[in-house]
């Protein structure tokens, strides 16, 4: 694996101001920090990497650094044994320097303003993600609405990379700017797309932004068209921004992590408090008809039939995904406008406070869990994202392969019913090779079990 041995860059935009005590904590007092600030940094200068693995890109580069030096005008970074792909002719890419000053950034900010409360119910929490994306300047008020949110996943043949490219341009043609989970795949392709749109409409100020997280960043390191880049402290608080952020939803196909999201996105719209919905969109290639399908039943055994008036699927076309997306942002606009809510930040959504929490996905955690058909909807779909949050854990995140590698897989309780719906898609999942960048389905190692 080639490495650039050392070299400094100066952190871009505001991020010279750090203060004397914050590059102190960050260099001396505060290990468990400068390990996030590792971790993060190493992720993003690993950008197009081909492993997804984190703790396999944790042990190949073991001998990574990143150190803050103070000087009379700020600070520097001094990086050590980084990965040679984010440098060219000996100098760092600007689009990955501007990346890392986004998570420095996010992590200071994160550790000295939001973690130091106590307060931590739901209208704080929810006052943290705003405060958080304001710091990063995300939230932009007087804008007219005009972001969609689009999940999928990172590990998808090329045909649904370029049918989520196309979808992408659509929407750029139309002016529409992109939020994703900022890694590869199907989070890449529209972002890709929107900019051969917005240049063709000769759209300057495109956005293509980027959420992530500490947990999953090593494994979903972000594209090189991500332009803003913002790092919440854990993945409760990145779905949330998406939500609050987003005024229309798209979801390509992908594997265990997109439908963690997709029910963490349903279990708000099931919740009796919303009444106003959020457009979601399921668009794929005529050749993801059948994972559709499949995905759709799914849905209807765990949450009943009346599950699909919350969602539209569209096979194929993407100009019809784009003047959809066009057409509920308009609708979007005139509803917020009509009950004078704020453009940028969706406040009067209601967002149940088991959905605020972090789940921590241990072994006890993972097998209390409820999933019965007899629960409240929103309530199921909320247990049902927890349960795939584990496994996405345990299949990419370091906290997670640790714990199955010490204690064996994950044992999941429930329904029969509901666990064999569950079983049939995540062995569709593994022979579709939607588990791991790079593994066929002989070669998954389950990282769950389910007991019925």
């Amino acid at each position: 694996m080639n490495k650039v041995a050392h070299t400094t860059i100066r952190p871009v935009r505001s991020l010279n101001l750090l203060s004397q005590e914050e590059i102190f904590k960050l260099s001396n007092t505060r290990a468990d920090l400068h390990k996030l600030f590792r971790d993060c940094a190493l992720a993003i200068l690993n950008t197009d990497s081909e492993i997804d693995d984190a703790e396999e890109i944790f042990k190949t580069f073991a001998d990574f650094d990143i150190r803050l030096k103070p000087e009379a005008r700020g600070v520097m970074l001094e990086i050590l044994n980084a990965p040679a792909q984010s440098f060219v002719d000996g100098k760092i890419i600007r689009g990955i320097q501007e990346h890392l000053s986004s998570v420095l950034r996010d992590i200071v900010y994160t550790d000295f303003k939001i973690l130091t409360e106590e307060a931590d119910d739901s209208v704080h929490i929810t006052d943290k993600v705003f405060r958080i994306l304001r710091n990063a300047e995300v939230v932009r008020p007087g804008v007219t609405p005009n972001l969609v949110v689009c999940w999928g996943g990172h590990s998808i043949p090329r045909k649904e990379y370029d049918y989520a490219k196309h979808v992408g341009y659509e929407l750029g043609l139309r002016g529409v700017d992109i939020i994703t989970g900022c890694g590869i795949g199907a989070m890449k392709g529209p972002m890709k797309g929107a900019a051969v749109g917005h240049a063709k409409q000769q759209l300057k100020d495109g956005r293509y932004i980027g959420i992530s997280e500490p947990g999953i960043i090593a494994s979903e390191s972000p594209n090189a068209i991500v332009n803003e880049l913002v790092i919440m402290p854990d993945i409760e608080k990145r779905l949330e921004a998406f939500v609050r952020l987003g005024h229309c939803f798209v979801v390509f196909p992908g594997g265990v992590g997109t439908v963690e999201e997709i029910m963490y996105l349903l279990s708000i719209l099931l919740h009796p408090d919303n009444k106003q919905g959020i457009p979601l969109i399921f668009a794929g290639p005529e050749s993801c008809r059948d994972y559709f399908d499949t995905l759709d039943t799914f849905l209807k055994q765990c949450l009943g039939d009346d599950i699909a008036e919350l969602y539209e699927i569209i096979i194929g076309s993407p100009e019809k995904v784009g003047a959809k997306v066009k057409q509920a942002i308009e609708s979007v606009h005139e509803d917020r406008h009509a009950s004078q809510d704020a453009y940028y930040f969706n406040w009067q959504l209601n967002i149940d406070p088991s959905l605020q929490m972090p789940f921590i996905p241990t072994h006890a955690n993972m097998a209390s869990l409820r999933l019965y058909p007899d629960m409240p909807e929103h309530e199921l779909a909320s247990n049902l994202r927890s349960a795939f949050s584990g496994i996405v854990a345990g299949n990419v995140k370091a906290f997670g392969i640790r714990e199955v590698a010490k204690h064996g897989p994950y044992l999941i309780n429930g329904d029969p019913e509901l666990l064999r719906a569950i079983d049939d898609l995540l062995r569709k999942f593994v022979h579709e090779k939607r588990m791991k960048l790079g593994q066929d389905e002989h070669a998954y190692k389950p990282c769950y079990k389910l007991l019925d």
